[in-house]
């Protein structure tokens, strides 16, 4: 074999380790590109209230840079899904200035409260694959916390109670202790209508039968399809946090939603979340 045989030969094989080079760092992607993505709920608390460098490491009270005003206007600023073009610089730049207000900023305390989980499942109900929504809060208990389900979401729960606004309203007649009540026999005669006998004040606890319904075996759980976060920690506004696996930068756990609110208006909101 010649001398030029061999430089060819050399040749190819650094190419052919080139392309291998090439292809390995494309699967792993830019380090960059894995610190400027929000990975965890965590992380982006941090990043939120400027707590952790742009490596990852953790600021604490004393450190130069914790809280430091630069650092957290740069987070804050690739902490919102930038392909929402419903929330405009407009409302971003609001938002961020209402957080970082010099008199009273406001940050993210996950023991604090005002904020929540909706976790999207899959269960069996009576042998149909159905999709079930969870709400999770952090609750205190001794000396730490933990998840707990506060509310549930299931459309069958809903169309079985669903109130019949229109047509014939059903009602016992005020009189019917004179009947010892006999006129019961109506109440339960329709099914349908049984939720118009009962108080104004009445509201079906969704929780309770969503835990009947699995005890006794119609509920199965299968899986977890969803997850995202509700947040009414910075006063005046409400946000949903999400996260997007896609490349580039802007991934992770972002500010998915956002939305200037009164505090008399939370209420309704809350409503409109649970689907109540």
């Amino acid at each position: 074999m010649t001398f030029k045989h061999c430089l060819i030969i050399l040749g190819f094989l650094m190419l052919l380790q080139g392309a291998e080079a090439q292809s390995f760092n494309s699967l792993l992607g830019d380090e960059s590109i894995l610190y400027a993505q929000t990975k965890q709920m965590n992380q982006f608390f941090r990043r939120f209230n400027a707590e952790e460098s742009t490596s990852g490491d953790r600021y604490y009270p004393g450190d130069n840079n914790y809280r430091s005003n630069d650092l957290r206007r740069r987070y804050l600023n690739i902490l919102f899904d930038n392909q929402n073009a419903s929330m405009t610089d407009l409302l971003r730049n609001q938002f961020v200035s209402d957080v970082m207000n010099p008199g009273a900023p406001a940050y993210l305390d996950f023991h604090g409260g005002q904020w929540f989980a909706e976790v999207t499942t899959r269960f069996l109900y009576m042998g149909k694959e159905e999709s079930v929504t969870l709400f999770m809060k952090l609750e205190s208990e001794n000396q730490g916390h933990k998840w707990v389900i506060s509310n549930v979401y299931f459309s069958k729960f809903q169309q079985m109670f669903n109130d019949q606004e229109n047509g014939e309203q059903h009602f016992l007649h005020p009189l019917s202790h004179e009947l010892d009540f006999m006129n019961l026999v109506k109440v339960f005669k329709d099914k349908n209508y049984v939720e118009q006998y009962t108080s104004g004040e009445y509201h079906p606890d969704y929780l309770t039968l969503f835990l009947y319904e699995f005890k006794k075996g119609s509920l199965v759980f299968k899986t977890v399809t969803g997850v995202k976060f509700h947040f009414f920690q910075v006063p005046g506004w409400y946000f949903e946090v999400s996260e997007f696996n896609r490349p580039g930068t802007n991934a992770g756990w972002l500010i998915s939603t956002m939305m200037k609110l009164n505090e008399n208006d939370k209420d309704l909101l809350l409503k409109y979340l649970y689907h109540e």
